[in-house]
């Protein structure tokens, strides 16, 4: 693969102005496509074969005025009053909404007697036809416009339910901060702003694509609005990441005297190929998450995948026609940082000094690595996962406003009421079935009230919904929905936004053990054809295990126990959204196996060159480890800079990244693994003879292109 890159690298520099055409030409295209057959992204938390689902199916079916999404409208009198003193006024409104464009129907809530004890608070219940995802725009607007006269008359209105969602529209700015912050990571690194801003530069563009293409395909599929949230994130991150790697070993090889063109073809060959190694291990891992059957996962993972390869691509592609626009300007000054670096004068570093650091007391520092994590992945155990509702929303949003009146007016099971269906099937009268079914379900523990069943128009199906005394986030609700479906034996079902999310929870909870050996199997044998070493792999997994517990914990800490959540912009503390730890799981696998295939490749050069493995290891750091901490500097900058503005969605998997990245580039890739390889000197590249004739070699380390590889004459340079 290595040759195939450097063949690739040395035509882009020679036709780099038809690359850098071709590139803005995709820009331009996918912008044009996205504006005009572009869609809006949608919200679509189904999971095709559960009970739930099947159940909601039917209802749609059987029932289809009720299959819709739904909006409370809370009316609050002011202190002292009672909303009964303007009941005319809150019937002439709901009267207007009843004749909105897609309304099914509208529940007064004084017909349904849903007024507060101390009749301060109304609730008022209006039905769509469609569900959330499906309602026009400008619908939810229309409700609040006909609403008003309340609000003119005295009452204070808020609006919830499930056709408003838990997202923070306040923006995003944030992300800004992040790549500030990265840019200056990269001048940093690099001593110069020219060269900082390459890779940002490009990772824009590639992002740009995605995103843009991810629109076009949103006109077509139904695509969550976590999936490009995700994509951007990830893009920007890998995107900088990848450019980074293939500009730093270009500046190393021109600090050495090797020629800009041989240069950049050999760091495209070299680099290129632990990129391209990288980028595969996370495109597979995250196109793993179809095997959950989630659609909305699986959108999120392809997604997210489309952005890796597209980082990938532009930085065996584009990266080398850029450098042959900037040329020797590139070129480190005589006596400069990057100059002393590349004659191997690295010993007085802050690399060299943690490496001797680490190496020194190799057995300490492995088993502080491990106690450390150990300790922080102790509250993972605790781990609770769900899904959003509008208890998640920012305080100041109408939704949440709504979620908290409801809950203290009428109780928290008012926020997730509880859709139960029976089959009438055999029952006789089917009446006095389903009015006896409501009096069992009314008694069971944990329910408030059980509603009066409705019949389906051939009088097979009763429908009826149960109010439970707990909210949708709480565990008590999810026993309570067991106990609804034993009490009413085969024919009923429980279904509803709380009951999907339950199954949704359980799913995901269900998988993760079997992904999580899928993922570890996969970096065995990855880095097993990688380095054929037995100990690099199994380091390196179970570091990568290590950081993926400790990173549980500190979610745990931070979204369930209320630690710093005020610092990170907690709303409400609660349940983890269900599919986090397995995202973590898919591209903080990724990301490690790229750290590592950087910083160890290098170690494994010097080993192969005849080191001494304890040199080995301190020289391959300190050849890889600014580079490899820059890049995992501006991962974590560009991670977090999307938790303060991210809603209860995205806000725990962009912690969880940014935290995931930071144990696992400074604890493990930087501390445990040069540790171990330290303690096993010899042993940490030994394979035996047999496997080694059978595994296939794909030189991630360009070890191919030590010598000359065209007619060029190359300068010799060390491989990082």
């Amino acid at each position: 693969m290595a040759a195939l890159l450097y063949r690739l690298g040395a035509w882009t520099y020679r036709r780099r102005r038809t690359v850098l055409v071709a590139w803005l030409a995709v820009l331009v295209a996918a912008g044009a496509l996205a504006a005009t057959a572009g869609g809006p992204y949608r919200d679509d938390f189904s999971i095709p074969g559960s009970r739930a689902q099947q159940t909601l199916d039917t209802v749609a079916e059987r029932f289809p005025a009720s299959s819709g999404a739904s909006a409370q409208v809370v009316f609050v009198a002011p202190a002292g009053h009672r909303v009964a003193e303007r009941r005319a006024v809150i019937e002439q409104t709901l009267g207007a909404a009843a004749k909105l464009p897609q309304v099914a129907g509208v529940v007064d809530p004084f017909t349904a007697k849903t007024v507060s004890a101390d009749g301060r608070v109304a609730l008022a219940n209006v039905g769509y036809h469609r569900k959330r995802a499906d309602l026009a725009d400008g619908t939810l607007a229309a409700l609040e416009d006909v609403i008003r006269p309340a609000r003119e008359a005295g009452l204070r209105v808020e609006f919830g339910g499930s056709a408003y969602d838990s997202a923070d529209e306040s923006g995003h700015g944030t992300e800004a901060a992040g790549l500030l912050i990265a840019l200056v990571v990269l001048v940093i690194t690099f001593g110069s702003l020219v060269t900082a801003g390459l890779p940002l530069l490009t990772a824009l563009l590639g992002v740009g694509v995605t995103v843009a293409g991810l629109t076009t395909v949103a006109g077509m599929l139904t695509l969550p609005p976590t999936a490009p949230a995700l994509a951007l994130m990830l893009g920007i991150a890998v995107g900088i990441d990848y450019a980074l790697f293939i500009v730093a070993r270009h500046r190393s090889q021109l600090a050495s005297g090797m020629p800009v063109a041989e240069s950049a073809a050999r760091a495209t060959g070299t680099a290129g190929t632990a990129v391209a190694f990288a980028g595969l291990t996370v495109v597979i891992a995250l196109v793993g998450l179809t095997v959950v059957r989630i659609p909305f996962l699986t959108a999120m993972g392809l997604a997210a995948s489309a952005a890796v390869v597209v980082a990938v691509l532009v930085a065996v592609t584009l990266i080398p026609a850029v450098l042959g626009f900037a040329g020797d300007r590139l070129r480190p000054k005589p006596g400069s940082r990057a100059v002393r670096h590349a004659a191997g004068d690295g010993r007085s570093g802050i690399g060299g000094r943690w490496v001797r650091l680490v190496t020194r007391r190799p057995l300490v520092s492995t088993l502080a690595v491990v106690a450390a994590l150990g300790v922080m992945a102790v509250p993972a155990t605790g781990l609770r996962l769900g899904l959003t509702d509008n208890g998640s929303a920012p305080a100041a949003s109408t939704q949440r406003q709504a979620y908290d009146l409801i809950a203290a007016a009428f109780g928290p099971g008012f926020n997730g009421p509880l859709l139960v269906l029976a089959d009438l099937a055999g029952s006789g009268d089917g009446q006095a079935a389903a009015r006896g079914l409501a009096e069992r379900l009314g008694a069971v523990d944990g329910v408030v009230a059980a509603g009066r069943p409705q019949l389906s128009a051939d009088g097979r199906y009763a429908m009826l919904t149960v109010i439970p005394e707990t909210g949708p986030q709480d565990e008590r609700t999810e026993r309570v929905v067991a106990d609804l479906e034993a009490v009413g034996g085969g024919s009923v079902a429980v279904t509803g936004v709380t009951a999907i999310g339950i199954d949704i929870s359980a799913q995901l909870e269900a998988s993760l053990v079997p992904f999580a050996l899928v993922v570890v199997g996969l970096a065995l044998l990855l880095l097993l054809l990688a380095f054929r070493s037995l100990v690099v792999p199994l380091t390196a997994t179970l570091g990568f295990l290590l950081s993926v517990g400790a990173t549980l914990g500190a979610v745990v800490v931070v979204f369930q126990w209320g630690w710093l959540a005020d610092l990170v912009g907690v709303a409400r503390t609660g349940p983890v959204i269900s599919f986090m730890p397995i995202i973590l799981m898919a591209v903080l696998f990724g990301l490690a196996m790229d750290y590592q295939v950087f910083l160890v490749s290098r170690m494994h050069e010097e080993y192969a060159h005849g080191g001494d493995p304890g040199r080995a290891v301190s020289r391959g750091f300190r050849a890889s480890a600014r580079v490899v901490a820059a890049a995992a500097l501006i991962m974590i900058s560009v991670f977090a800079s999307f938790v303060p503005g991210g809603d209860a969605t995205l806000k725990p998997i962009a912690f969880a990244l940014a935290v995931g990245v930071l144990l696992d580039a400074f604890l493990v890739r930087m501390t445990f693994v040069p540790a171990v390889l330290a303690l096993t000197r010899h042993g940490a590249w030994w394979l035996p003879r047999w496997l080694d004739r059978v595994l296939p070699n794909l030189d991630v380390e360009g070890m191919q292109l030590s010598g000359p590889v065209s007619e060029q004459s190359a300068v010799p340079v060390a491989v990082v």
